[in-house]
């Protein structure tokens, strides 16, 4: 009799890439609307977190394609790393952190186009992709090592 343990780790086995593929995919277009549309011009942060995002659509539908258990190990470092710059960005948005020599030139880091809801700004967004990304593959490793025990 399968539990829901099992069920849960059968769906992220099969699901939990795709899942992450449509998450960076829609924090990529989201980042792209933002600066084509809407004419956002990116600061230093914003393009590292973009840096670090855009390859997670290519590889998570490599990934998926070829169906290679290995995904996760290729997307974490990128989603980890993405996490650490996006929290900075946001705590620097925030004034928390004042000075960075990351954004010295051009747009400045702390600027905010957007507020939705007192709290949920452009580094914001990205740092939740990031964590949902990161999570995802962590529950794709997970189930992976269950499925092989």
């Amino acid at each position: 009799m399968e539990t829901r343990s099992d069920w849960f780790n059968d769906f992220i086995s099969k699901y939990g890439v795709a899942l992450a593929s449509i998450v960076a995919l829609a924090a990529t277009l989201g980042s792209l609307y933002f600066s084509e549309v809407r004419h956002f011009v990116p600061c230093t942060l914003c393009w590292y977190q973009r840096i670090l995002m855009y390859p997670l659509v290519i590889i998570t539908l490599v990934g998926m394609i070829t169906q290679d258990d290995l995904v996760p190990n290729y997307v974490l470092p990128f989603s980890v790393i993405g996490i650490g710059v996006s929290t900075y960005h946001y705590l620097m948005q925030l004034g928390y952190i004042t000075s960075g020599t990351a954004c010295a030139v051009g747009v400045p880091c702390s600027g905010r186009y957007i507020n939705w809801l007192g709290f949920v700004t452009i580094p914001f967004l990205a740092l939740t992709a990031f964590v949902l990304i990161t999570v995802l593959m962590v529950l794709v490793l997970r189930a992976h090592r269950r499925a092989d025990a």
